[in-house]
């Protein structure tokens, strides 16, 4: 027993559990797997040896690989000699998990802050309107103080968003903690 078998299921096990834990990061099992699958391998490799590995078709490969290099979880690799493109995971987990937070809550931040400051200037004009009656200058009001409290989140939010990107939150919460 040359121990190979045991080797892919133990790999198999981890690209599995990868690939079932994807919707986190809002793509497929299918994408997930590839992921799996370049991570245990030892360099780069081209679409068409990824689907070799996987047996996905070449499009749904390509599609698979945009998304992956969209959320920083691979990336492109040169190599002398070699024509085609070269993929590679990225082997980092706190820095794909750093890019991808970092993506989305950046988007999501900046979507509803908008939103709010859009809003929170439409409402003023409500309260500072003379002809709007009290009732709804009351409402409005209440509302001022209820997306002024949100905005404050979202800034909160961007700073723990930044001391992700500048890895500062690893002073506070370090990668690997001592064992006592």
């Amino acid at each position: 027993m040359n121990g190979e078998k045991e080797l892919e299921l133990a790999r198999e096990r981890v690209i599995d559990a990868i690939s079932k834990n994807m919707n986190l990061y809002g793509v497929t099992e299918s994408i997930g797997r590839l992921y799996g699958a370049m991570y245990f391998q030892e360099g780069p490799l081209t679409l068409d040896e990824m689907k070799e590995e996987l047996g996905m078709s070449k499009t749904s490969m390509s599609t698979s690989v945009r998304s992956l290099l969209e959320l920083k979880m691979v990336g492109k690799v040169w190599k002398k000699g070699v024509r085609k493109d070269l993929y590679q995971a990225e082997p980092d987990w706190y820095q794909t998990f750093i890019d991808f937070f970092t993506i989305k809550w950046r988007a999501g931040i900046s979507l509803n802050i908008s939103a709010m400051q859009k809003s929170l200037s439409e409402i003023q004009s409500l309260v500072d309107n003379e002809r709007v009656e009290n009732h709804v200058k009351n409402q409005a009001n209440l509302d001022i103080d209820k997306l002024t409290s949100a905005i404050e989140y979202y800034e909160w939010l961007n700073r723990l968003v930044d001391s992700f990107e500048s890895k500062e939150i690893f002073e506070f919460i370090p990668k690997k903690t001592e064992k006592s």
